[in-house]
């Protein structure tokens, strides 16, 4: 019987339209996860998540996401070993449920990347403009925000995603060997702060450890440290990026299980460490800014690492941008491939192996959010989209195991059916937690998609498995 993954491929690389590169390994991978996921996160949604819902507590809210994580993690690795191509979620959902739920969590995934984008170029704008602002130079308020924040449009946001854009429409080893260099420095500056802040906490800025509720579902208490578990669940989009990028690696079925678990654990890590020294130094009422981290710094009064701070979190900022906006391109790259989007966008340009115009699509249309849209909407929007992707992942697995169960699998999730069914459970009582507007968006978006799929991707899918 021939490989499910042949039946599926709808097509041979040819030298006029060459696959995508494959230069990446495991270390390339973890640096890829901690760009994604070493972010917006810690430099901008802790403070939001803290001083909006859980207080201190937001290092539960971490540990929380990060063992619903761990679930769908472990599945994440098994099908990345196993079906090692471009697109991720998207391609799994390919193989195991057939061409309309493929679309509907492809469609769901160009949200999420597209959004994880766009909120960490707002982020990025931030502490751009309060580093600016050290040396006396500012925007004029029109071109600082968003105009749900007073402005017109958010400039250096939407500067930052055309200059990574540019930068993806080069070699992948190119951009992955920027992304390296870059993590491996905000890694360094984010110890610093753990090292440097721990030593000023505060012990009372603890206490309560979860504040009472504040009467509405959400506002701190239990409620609160699961919906801030919820919204900084955009964290861990890291998962996401380094399966999709599993299609770029040299030796995928080892490197691919290496990828996901390593960035996991120190991502998991580092984000409880610095949530609590960040609350430990700042009352948690008073985090609810585009630069938090830096807010803590300046309690300390050490003007000059404020500033070395400020520039470590805009290098975690920008490979956290770098990796969303080349996770979108391959998600776009292998729907195209299928036939459920034009070509165009599954064409790779000969010399550099990238996918040129799924690239430069993305990027224009994540800068327009990017400069439009505020960093709360974005944040609830991108978690959301994440949750329902990874409720797939661990679906997938136990689907695969029933209909494929003699398929080899290079790693095996242990328990399956318990992690699998863990993972999903997890991911739920997440959503469940996000207000309803975000479910409403998610909803509308959804529509869109169907009705996209219905006018173009229907007629033209080459999938051969029915949907």
């Amino acid at each position: 019987m021939p490989d499910p993954v042949a039946i599926v491929r709808p097509e041979t690389p040819t030298p006029g339209n060459p696959d995508l590169s494959r230069s990446l390994t495991a270390p390339g991978l973890v640096a890829i996860g901690l760009g994604a996921t070493i972010g917006a996160g810690i430099f901008v949604l802790t403070g939001t998540a803290a001083a909006q819902y859980a207080g201190p507590a937001l290092s539960l809210s971490f540990v929380i996401g990060g063992v619903a994580c761990g679930f769908v993690g472990l599945c994440y690795a098994e099908l990345a070993a196993m079906i090692p191509e471009a697109g991720s979620t998207y391609t799994y959902t390919r193989e195991s449920l057939g061409r309309l739920p493929a679309w509907i969590i492809g469609w769901d995934l160009v949200l999420e990347f597209a959004m994880a984008a766009a909120t960490v170029a707002v982020g990025w704008s931030g502490y751009a403009q309060s580093l600016a602002a050290d040396f006396g130079l500012m925007l004029p308020p029109a071109l600082s925000g968003a105009p749900g924040d007073g402005g017109l449009i958010n400039l250096p946001a939407v500067g930052i995603v055309l200059l990574l854009t540019a930068l993806l429409t080069r070699a992948t080893r190119e951009a992955s060997l920027v992304n390296g260099l870059l993590v491996a420095a905000k890694i360094a500056i984010i110890l610093a702060f753990v090292g440097v802040g721990a030593m000023h906490i505060q012990p009372d800025l603890w206490h309560p450890f979860v504040p009472p509720n504040a009467g509405t579902f959400g506002a701190y208490g239990w409620s609160g440290v699961f919906r801030g578990a919820a919204v900084v669940f955009f964290a861990f989009i890291g998962f996401e990026t380094v399966a999709t990028a599993a299609g770029e690696c040299r030796a995928p079925q080892r490197d691919a299980p290496v990828g996901l678990i390593g960035s996991l654990v120190i991502t998991t890590i580092l984000y409880v460490a610095v949530a609590a020294v960040l609350t430990g130094l700042v009352p948690y009422r008073e985090l609810d800014v585009a630069d938090p981290i830096a807010k803590a710094i300046d309690r300390i009064d050490l003007p000059g690492f404020s500033m070395v701070i400020k520039v470590g979190a805009l290098l975690g900022l920008t490979t956290s941008a770098l990796t969303a906006l080349y996770g979108q391109g391959r998600i776009f790259f292998a729907m195209a491939r299928d036939g459920l989007l034009p070509g165009l966008f599954c064409q790779v340009n000969s010399e550099t192996r990238a996918p040129v115009a799924s690239q430069v699509v993305i990027g224009l249309f994540t800068a327009a959010v990017a400069g439009l849209v505020p960093i709360d909407i974005l944040g609830e929007i991108v978690s959301i989209g994440t949750l329902l992707a990874f409720c797939l992942v661990c679906a997938t697995v136990l689907i695969l195991r029933r209909t494929e169960p003699d398929r080899e699998r290079p790693f095996r999730v242990p328990a399956a059916t318990l992690v699998a069914a863990l993972g999903i459970l997890s991911c739920l009582v997440l959503m469940a937690s996000l207000p309803a507007d975000t479910w409403i968006r998610l909803a509308v978006w959804l529509v869109i998609g169907l009705a996209i799929y219905a006018g173009y991707g229907r007629r033209n899918a080459r999938l051969t498995r029915a949907g």
